[in-house]
Formats: C-alpha cells, sequence, structure tokens
C-alpha cells in the first residue's frame, strides 16, 4: 500500500470545515502526486456557504488545498475600501435585517437542506488558478442532535462537479454530539445572543491553523454557520454583530456571487494569511448571497490575490429527509 493510500485509508475528521484540514490535504495531494505522477483535481472552497464539509474519504483526488502563508509573503491584495467602523455599521444593518426576519422552526428529525451554485478550482496543485464550470451542490444537515457519525450528506450536479449525482456521506471518524461540527437549529438557538458573550465563546472554539490568526478562525467559523444552516432570528442577528467587532472588517461595495448576483461584501483582511474570504449580501435586502475566495501562492506563481472560489446561496428549507428536495416535501 503506497503512503497515499494508507493515508486516504485512515479515518479523518471530514465533517470539520475543510480549512481546518489544509495542511493534512496538502501533504496527501503531494503524495497522490508522487506515487500516481497524476495531478488529481481538488474540491471546492465552500466557506461561507461552505461550508460544505468535505463529504468521506471516497472523494478521494478531489481535496480541497487552501494555503497558509508557511514562510510566504503575506496575502497581497487592494488597499481596504472602507474603514472596520464603516464594515460594522454594515453588520449592524444586517444583524437588524437578520433580527426582522421570519422564524422558521426545526425539529431534531429533519433536515437543513442547503442548494448552492459553485465555481472552483480546477487546475492543477502546483500550477495555475483555473476555475471550472459552474455547477450545483445540495447538501442535507441532520438536525439528530447525536452523537453522530454522519452528520449529512452532499450531491453535486453538472460538469466539473465532484463525483456528480452521487449522495454522499458527510462522516467523521468519532460520532459528534450538536455543536460547531455539527451545528443543528437547537445548539445554535442555544448560543448566547449578546453579541460580546458570543464572540468570546467563538474564540474559545475556532481552531486555527497554522498562519491563521484566531480572528481568522472565528470570521471563517461564522462564515460556515451562517452560510449553511437555519437559526432563529436573534441568534443569526448576533452572529453579525460579533463579526462586527472583530479588527480588520472592511466592506467591498461591489461584489459579485457564482450567479451573478451583486451586493455588497464583507470581509476580513489578515495579513498573515495567503487566503481571503468574503460574504455578500444584497444591496437592498440585505440577506446573504453567496461567497468569494482569493488565494496567493508565490509558489505556484500567484504572485497576485487570485479568485480561487465563488458559491451562490440558491434556497435553503427544511425537509424531512435525505435526499427531500423542498418541492417534493411541498407535494406531500
Amino acid at each position: 500500500m503506497s503512503e497515499a493510500e494508507e493515508l486516504l485509508s485512515t479515518p479523518a475528521e471530514w465533517d470539520l470545515p475543510p480549512e481546518r484540514h489544509r495542511h493534512f490535504k496538502d501533504v496527501l495531494m503531494q503524495q497522490i502526486d508522487h506515487d500516481t505522477g497524476v495531478t488529481p483535481r481538488r474540491s471546492r472552497f465552500l466557506r461561507p456557504a461552505v461550508l460544505v464539509p468535505l463529504a468521506s474519504a471516497a472523494l478521494t483526488g478531489a481535496l480541497l488545498v487552501t494555503l497558509s502563508v508557511d514562510g510566504r509573503g503575506p496575502a497581497t491584495g487592494p488597499a481596504p475600501s472602507a474603514t472596520t467602523a464603516a464594515a460594522s455599521v454594515t453588520l449592524n444593518r444586517i444583524a437588524t435585517a437578520a433580527m426582522a426576519s421570519d422564524t422558521v422552526r426545526v425539529r431534531d428529525d429533519q433536515f437543513v437542506y442547503v442548494r448552492t451554485l459553485v465555481r472552483e478550482n480546477t487546475g492543477t496543485f502546483t500550477g495555475p488558478v483555473r476555475l471550472g464550470a459552474l455547477h450545483t451542490e445540495e447538501r442535507w444537515t441532520s438536525q439528530d442532535p447525536g452523537p453522530l457519525r454522519v452528520t449529512g450528506w452532499i450531491r453535486a450536479s453538472g460538469k466539473d462537479a465532484i463525483m456528480p449525482d452521487q449522495m454522499l456521506p458527510i462522516e467523521s471518524p468519532d460520532p459528534r454530539p450538536a455543536g460547531v461540527d455539527h451545528p443543528t437549529y437547537r445548539w445554535l438557538a442555544s448560543l448566547p445572543t449578546d453579541p460580546d458573550t458570543l464572540l468570546a465563546r467563538l474564540r474559545e472554539q475556532a481552531r486555527p491553523v497554522e498562519g491563521e490568526s484566531r480572528d481568522q478562525a472565528v470570521f471563517s467559523l461564522i462564515g460556515d454557520l451562517i452560510g449553511g444552516t437555519i437559526m432563529p432570528p436573534a441568534n443569526a442577528a448576533a452572529f453579525y454583530k460579533a463579526a462586527a467587532k472583530l479588527p480588520g472588517v472592511r466592506e467591498i461595495p461591489d461584489a459579485v456571487d457564482a450567479a451573478g448576483r451583486h451586493g455588497i461584501a464583507i470581509t476580513l483582511d489578515d495579513t498573515g494569511f495567503a487566503t481571503r474570504d468574503e460574504w455578500i449580501f444584497d444591496k437592498e435586502t440585505l440577506a446573504l448571497l453567496g461567497s468569494r475566495f482569493y488565494v496567493t501562492d508565490p509558489d505556484r506563481g500567484i504572485t497576485t490575490e487570485t479568485l480561487f472560489g465563488t458559491t451562490a446561496v440558491m434556497e435553503t428549507a427544511v425537509v424531512g429527509g435525505k435526499g427531500e428536495v423542498p418541492a417534493r416535501a411541498a407535494a406531500r
């Protein structure tokens, strides 16, 4: 058995957000290149909506590789177009809109369904970024508080989709109770709605990787939660108000999601990290539209900030079981 095959056969915490395992995947991808002489495709970037965790080791050569600095220069990009204070004002406006949204209650025996459009990097491991075709990804997150080994299911379809039209489990080597790695409605509703208290809780639970600040890890964690779950309005508002307190957040007046919709983006500048992600909101309703993700990697010839992936949240709903979509649920 090759080292790559051994790594693939070793249980890994695939239910965690993808960036939490970037170093393991980086090593794995290098070893696959060495053992097979073939550069496999990597998976998508889905932080805010991906926010979608990797499904299982069955994805093999479709692993996401994002980059920490590891001795390289800091990520580069345009100078901030707005101050942190202005971004905080916008985030508090978004929080107000979230508080006014309808309450959708989710039972423990149900699933949260999220459908997103995705464009992701299909370039080689050592080469430049090449964005693939737009495709669809659907995710079903179990609301059972657990502990569970399989916390949900994912299915992709369309050109450049990973293992198209197959239902793949989102699983972990050990059973996971409801929490940051298995965010259920009931768990999210139990979180503090005071933004300072919530931010302190998130700082405790965020897990920075090498080169990543704790603030960046918190920003990514908030993005994972707001884009891939359903929660009470008061909790959603608290997440946005907590994000407003992170130093370095800034507003981008115009950003475009994977569906081509223009909106306002919120990002976090972290000069010690080689990646940057944006949350995109509708300019009128302030609803979350999607995300964009940028990377800088001089070792691969990417010397300026380059778009690495983009998403658009198209539908979020509550359904009765895995594989069920809202239209079918409504027809029952």
